[in-house]
């Protein structure tokens, strides 16, 4: 017998002893992600939740001369919240004279515009409706890794992907699907390891898809209902592991977000949902507003539990949670406080406003900014609704803000001679 055959033996043996040998651990999802605490980096701030850090210092005061560090003029039109990683802060827009839907990136520090890169030129007629009256062709939000940038647009009666290198050149573009326009569109992408997350529900059958950071490939896809939808998709932890749960066309949907596996989907939401589910780790928080208004709570073990639901009209704004209680701004103007294990609602305070942009939690405050331009800073407490400060800006807002490093950052339309102009605020504490 030969050396190389008796090794041969050898290793066939334990092969056959121990089993084949294990495969390359997955990445885990914060892998290659360079943002640091001080950014936003994506949709909704870095859990995902609405939750900015808590050790911020924030005015309650501002105004047009007050607590302002700088403003700049944003081109065209949206609703996609500012992203803010490293230096420079990222903004979808759309300049519907023209037909350019783009990406805008200012300098953080003084917001001196570096740099505008145009994604897709024309193609903003639709077939069929052309969506509702308060929808914008730059709804969903810029996400960033500290290395590239990505964004989703519907253009041409089909959803993008599109990503960029950090100096704006297009590095790759993908298709997600066919669209048909219903309302719009504004699911904002959600990168996790090394994938960037994407859906397009809509009346013509949609998808949800992952595709490759670096080189734009399918990973996974799965089909949708044909039914109109504008949730975004959002990784959350829930039962003691990462879940992509995705809600709307009448399920609550789990899914591995690296493999793409469904874990589980359940009745539990309405069909139109454009808010963003929030957890306290056991639940799942969806809320829509058609045909159903309602909060509906599932458990986020895939048994199918309905825990509690009512028909509280939080459609647009997404909730928050905090301490075992769900904090949310309902869109005619009431703000309320539910206990989240039995739905049993705390407190509700009415505003003098409507809204869709949604709150922010920052420590114990709660930010709200109406569709008017006004901030309204409150507790997050059970004890009852306590208001601490309302500030205003602009004549119209419809982008959530974003809080992070001690600057708010608030993208805001204002009304001159009769012409809207979308303007960027940098709000922080002047010393």
């Amino acid at each position: 017998m030969t050396t190389r055959f008796f090794a041969a033996l050898c290793f066939l043996s334990l092969f056959l002893c121990l089993g084949p040998l294990a495969p390359a651990k997955e990445p885990a999802g914060n892998d290659q992600i360079a943002v640091a605490p001080s950014d936003w980096p994506w949709w909704r701030g870095p859990d995902r939740n609405g939750v900015a850090r808590a050790d911020q210092r924030l005015p309650v005061k501002w105004g047009e001369k007050e607590n302002v560090l700088w403003k700049t003029a944003v081109p065209g039109r949206g609703h996609a919240s500012p992203t803010v990683v490293g230096d420079r802060v990222y903004l979808a827009t759309a300049d519907e004279e023209q037909e350019i839907q783009s990406v805008v990136c200012y300098d953080r520090k003084t917001g001196n515009q570096l740099w505008n890169t145009a994604i897709h030129r024309g193609g903003f007629k639709s077939k069929g409706r052309q969506g509702n009256s308060k929808s914008s062709k730059a709804s969903s939000t810029v996400a960033c890794n500290g290395e590239r940038l990505f964004i989703t647009f519907m253009n041409d009666n089909a959803a993008f992907i599109t990503a960029l290198d950090l100096d704006g050149n297009q590095l790759w573009q993908k298709k997600i699907t066919d669209y048909v326009m219903h309302q719009g569109y504004g699911s904002s992408p959600a990168i996790y390891g090394p994938l960037v997350i994407v859906s397009a529900d809509n009346k013509g059958g949609g998808a949800i898809a992952a595709y490759d950071r670096k080189s734009g490939e399918l990973v996974w896809r799965h089909n949708r209902p044909e039914l109109p939808n504008y949730a975004s998709p959002i990784i959350l932890q829930v039962d003691g592991r990462d879940q992509l749960i995705f809600t709307g066309c009448d399920l609550v949907s789990s899914y591995d977000p690296l493999s793409g596996t469904k874990n589980w989907e359940i009745p539990g939401a309405t069909t139109e949902c454009v808010t963003s589910t929030v957890t306290d780790g056991k639940h799942i928080v969806t809320s829509g507003g058609y045909p159903d208004n309602h909060i509906s709570v599932v458990r986020g073990d895939g048994s199918g539990k309905v825990v509690w639901r009512n028909k509280s009209r939080v459609y647009v704004p997404s909730m928050i949670v905090k301490d075992g209680y769900l904090y949310g701004v309902m869109d005619a103007g009431i703000a309320v406080c539910y206990e989240l294990e039995t739905g049993r609602r705390v407190w509700r305070h009415r505003l003098d406003a409507k809204f869709t942009a949604s709150p922010i939690l920052v420590g114990d405050n709660i930010y709200a900014v109406s569709e008017d331009g006004r901030t309204f800073i409150f507790k997050a407490d059970p004890d009852g609704y306590e208001p601490l400060g309302e500030n205003k800006l602009g004549d119209e807002v419809y982008a959530t803000p974003s809080i992070c490093g001690g600057r708010i950052y608030m993208r805001v339309a204002e009304m001159k001679d009769g012409k809207r102009q979308e303007m960027l605020y940098c709000i922080g504490q002047k010393n």
